[in-house]
């Protein structure tokens, strides 16, 4: 049923299920894996780099570094349950990437994870996740996190 599945990763907290469930989508159907991590640009180009960001030698490269950590946990997974993955990591806006590069590789299904949130929340920020489901003319599967009530 799939060939190629894509799972982009944000390296945020909550996407260990999205990536566990991809990696186990892509073993029992025998499928290609591509792990996708894309630095934000806005969040770099509209930093001026007056104040000290990260050990790095800016923004960009601290980003680009988390996105490679992330995708390295990812990847290391995926290699332990006997699949090879492709590792990419993009610039520009994320859901954008994210389509275009479903596009460019004819990914069969894009894996994405979620955090459930409260709908006031949803409703103010929306997410990367949301557009790539409405967006994508492909197959988006969301796995979605509880995240815990601070309250």
């Amino acid at each position: 049923m799939y060939d190629r599945i894509l799972l982009p990763t944000d390296a945020e907290e909550g996407t260990e299920l999205a990536i566990e469930h991809a990696i186990a989508l892509a073993e029992h159907t025998d499928a290609a894996l591509d792990l996708l991590y894309v630095v934000d640009s806005d969040v770099y180009s509209t930093y001026s780099g007056d104040e000290y960001v990260h050990e790095f030698e800016g923004l960009e490269a601290a980003l680009e570094q988390i996105g490679e950590d992330a995708l390295g946990s990812a990847a290391e997974a995926a290699r332990a349950a006997g699949l090879e993955p492709t590792t990419v990591v993009r610039h520009g806006s994320p859901h954008e990437q994210i389509i275009d590069y479903a596009d460019e590789v004819d990914a069969d299904l894009i894996v994405m994870g979620s955090k459930e949130r409260p709908g006031e929340y949803r409703q103010l920020l929306g997410s990367v996740t949301d557009r790539v489901a409405r967006l994508a003319s492909r197959p988006v599967t969301i796995v979605k996190t509880p995240v815990e009530d601070s309250e």
